[in-house]
């Protein structure tokens, strides 16, 4: 998910304001079980999927990290990437999402592509989120709002064992922010489209420290 606002976002559930329609947007599932699927993308200021490009891009590079992953989606927004992964064998994703209809939305279309049972979605900010009990994800999907200083903080957080040993982390932001990560996480791969550069980053040497098992992710 992708959203280019360089302003914060001004609504938040149960704030007000004008109610969000669904769209005429689509997203559209590229690969995996649900591939060619076309989903209803909500009408909310600056939200929009990954391209596709991307995400072909991304997962032709995650082809064995995806089927059997356990999954975390943060600033999920359409969920594009966690859709996309669960669509490729992902045993369970967990979506954050603090806006509640988006979130919403979201849980509708995990809903209608019959993958509720696989997934969880959270309405909750995302650093609060990473404050609470951690479970290890071997594949996360990071995409703050831009220029709102969110990347390190988020990356951060991660290392409070919310990542396994080995796990993938896939950061987008801004083309023109230097992200600044563990210094264990090493660059796999890097793709730019538009304004956005995403960088793929392998984890190195380190063990996740939370329960496997865990209802988290």
């Amino acid at each position: 998910m992708t959203r280019r606002s360089s302003r914060p976002r001004r609504r938040q559930r149960g704030t007000g304001g004008a109610p969000r329609r669904a769209g005429h947007g689509k997203l559209r599932i590229i690969g995996g079980d649900f591939r060619r699927r076309l989903l209803p993308v909500l009408d909310s200021p600056g939200l929009r999927p990954t391209p596709d490009r991307v995400r072909e891009t991304l997962f032709n590079w995650l082809t064995t990290a995806t089927p059997g992953a356990r999954v975390l989606d943060l600033f999920a927004g359409t969920g594009a990437l966690g859709l996309e992964a669960l669509s490729r064998g992902a045993r369970r994703a967990c979506f954050v999402e603090r806006d509640g209809g988006v979130a919403d939305a979201l849980a509708d279309n995990l809903a209608t592509l019959g993958a509720g049972e696989r997934a969880r979605v959270v309405t909750a900010d995302a650093l609060a989120f990473l404050a609470g009990e951690p479970t290890p994800c071997s594949l996360v999907f990071l995409d703050p709002p831009f220029r709102q200083e969110l990347a390190t903080p988020c990356c951060a957080a991660l290392e409070r064992g919310w990542l396994t040993e080995d796990a993938f982390i896939y950061l987008e932001a801004e083309s023109e922010l230097v992200p600044r990560v563990p210094e264990h996480w090493q660059l796999h791969r890097e793709v730019r489209a538009g304004d956005s550069t995403g960088r793929l980053y392998r984890r190195q040497g380190q063990s996740g420290t939370g329960s496997p098992d865990g209802d988290a992710c």
